[in-house]
């Protein structure tokens, strides 16, 4: 019996697991085909056995018919060895269990189990149901929930389930047909500092929605259906919203049937196939389809571009349009704890900015840890800038000044005191690209240990009145300035990042022209130069020879008297 058994397992299917598949169309037409069979000793001899010859052939099968069948006082039915269903997706097929659980009022606590209770008394009434074998279990049923919570990592029955799977048990995942209430509005807090347990499972949600539903087997003895120890499952089948759907086990089509062994003194045997019995779309209704998918990519795409427009935005000619996306990364090497940046945009003459551009900012108040010898304070404050310049002369052929970001840092402790660590500036890079900048910073101090005292028990310090003192105050008309007396300390310094763009049309040509063909020449490289070179020397040969050919052309005495001539002093 156990060759028989080993040959006839070679036609099954040893590969257990699950495939993923894609579709775009709507999951409700998604349809299996079940079927299971038992495999018993009797019928793998029927199987492998060749029919005997002569007149023992009757009593021979008599003999196999007995033993493969149980008497019938077991309440042996002919569908007990076979049976083969067509369910939808999300379909409910009851189970023994089921509905004798359910056929009673008193056993239904939840609006689900009331509803499986008037649709099973509809199938009483009905002539019953037509599954004996094969039930499912839907995406709502509590068995769904358990299954997802007690996953395994391994086939081992020993595995203890480790502190990330107990966690990602607690992830509950969006059902699709769920809707949140409109013009309810939550009133609760924004942040809840002692979460307990049970808030934590029910607010830990996965983005994707995925809906389960499982293909059981009820594989009992013969009169013996309901028993929860003799259900398996036999095809589990997950849809998320994207349309990605998992079967696992796979589809048994090329691959043979898959096998289930019952525990027990009998062993049992059972062997089930599971196709998809989904209907094939007809050619016109795809060429449909794919017209009406066609058209609907190509309404957006021009809706897209309504929105984007088909004209490029170009600045006026004659003009520079700079934008800048930065960030204040970081403020290290200061004195006090809990800083903060406030940083403005000076702008020289012939720039101007948009009306609806801000030109100051403000960042969070950030503490700060320690990191090597410093304290670094990391704000990530994003900020954008635009601004334009406008040629006047276009015989001028270089920029006057770039824009100029100064700012303060400053720190505020729990007692609302506030103290300025430092002053610094920024110019904006003149080159397009990504740049990091570091801005050392420093304060202007008070001689004698007064002003240290005040600092550190009330605060406040020495200010700038004008932040542009920085590098030249905007209001300073002279060809020098002088800082003598002005007593200062170096403090931390600021880090920047700051992508930059330029856009112009025509931008100072006159003066770009000279120097677009300077680059066109550094492209030719050596090419040029060699090339060069090389035509003075055949010049110079030439020029060589003619001479050569010119001499040898004249007579002698006149040569003679030449050079005699050359030799007098």
């Amino acid at each position: 019996m156990a060759e028989a058994e080993a040959e006839a397992g070679a036609g099954w299917s040893a590969d257990g697991g699950g495939a993923v598949y894609r579709s775009r169309d709507p999951v409700r037409n998604l349809r299996f085909r079940v079927r299971v069979q038992r495999v018993t000793s009797a019928s793998l001899l029927l199987q492998q056995l060749p029919p005997p010859a002569g007149p023992q052939q009757r009593g021979n099968e008599l003999g196999l018919a007995a033993l493969g069948r149980p008497p019938a006082t077991s309440g042996y039915r002919a569908d007990d060895e076979e049976e083969e269903a067509e369910i939808g997706w999300q379909e409910k097929l009851f189970s023994q269990f089921e509905v004798d659980l359910y056929q009673h009022e008193s056993a239904c606590q939840t609006p689900l189990d009331r509803q499986y209770h008037q649709e099973i008394l509809k199938l009483e009434k009905s002539g019953g149901r037509k599954n004996y074998r094969i039930f499912t279990y839907t995406d709502h049923d509590r068995f769904t929930n358990l299954e997802e919570h007690c996953q395994k990592v391994t086939t081992s029955e020993q595995e203890v389930p480790s502190f990330l799977a107990e966690r990602m048990a607690n992830l509950r995942r969006r059902r699709q047909d769920r809707r949140p209430v409109e013009g309810n509005v939550l009133k609760s807090r924004v942040i809840t500092w002692e979460p307990s347990e049970e808030f934590i499972k029910n607010n830990h949600v996965i983005n994707t929605p995925v809906q389960t539903m499982y293909i059981m087997g009820d594989l009992g003895p013969y009169g013996k259906l309901g028993h929860r120890e003799y259900e398996r499952v036999l095809c589990t089948v997950k849809v998320d919203g994207n349309g990605v759907i998992t079967v696992k086990p796979d589809f048994t089509g090329t691959k043979g049937a898959y096998r289930i062994e019952l525990d027990g003194d009998k062993r049992e045997l059972w062997r089930y196939t599971i196709e998809n019995a989904s209907a094939q779309v007809q050619r016109e209704e795809e060429e449909r389809e794919q017209r009406m998918f066609s058209d609907l990519y190509s309404r957006h795409k021009e809706y897209l571009s309504s929105l984007v427009g088909s004209d490029f935005e170009m600045t006026l000619p004659g003009a520079l349009r700079l934008l800048v996306n930065g960030e204040i990364v970081s403020a290290q090497g200061y004195e006090y704890d809990r800083l903060y940046v406030h940083f403005f945009l000076d702008l020289p003459s012939r720039w101007s900015s948009p009306a609806f551009q801000q030109l100051s900012g403000v960042t969070q108040t950030c503490a700060t840890k320690t990191l090597g010898w410093d304290n670094v304070a990391y704000f990530s404050y994003p900020f954008t800038l635009e601004m334009f310049f406008t040629q006047e002369d276009e015989s001028e052929g270089s920029l006057p000044q770039w824009p100029v970001i100064y700012f303060e840092v400053l720190s505020l402790d729990y007692w609302q005191r506030y103290r300025v660590e430092g002053y610094g500036s920024v110019v904006l890079p003149a080159a397009p690209g990504f740049h990091t900048v570091t801005a050392p910073t420093w304060r202007p101090i008070e001689l004698g240990v007064v002003s240290e005292l005040r600092r550190f028990f009330i605060g406040g310090s020495p200010e700038l009145e004008d932040m542009t003192y920085v590098r030249v105050p905007g209001t300073f008309k002279g060809e020098r300035l002088s800082r003598f007396g002005f007593h200062t300390e170096t403090t931390g310094s600021v880090t920047f990042r700051l992508h930059c763009l330029e856009q112009s049309k025509a931008f100072l040509e006159s003066s770009a022209l000279r120097k677009r063909m300077q680059s066109v020449l550094d492209r030719l490289g050596g090419y040029s130069q060699q090339s060069s070179l090389f035509n003075v020397l055949e010049a110079f040969q030439r020029a060589r020879r003619r001479m050569q050919e010119a001499r040898e052309s004249l007579p002698q005495d006149l040569i003679s008297t030449s050079a005699s001539s050359v030799q007098q002093p």
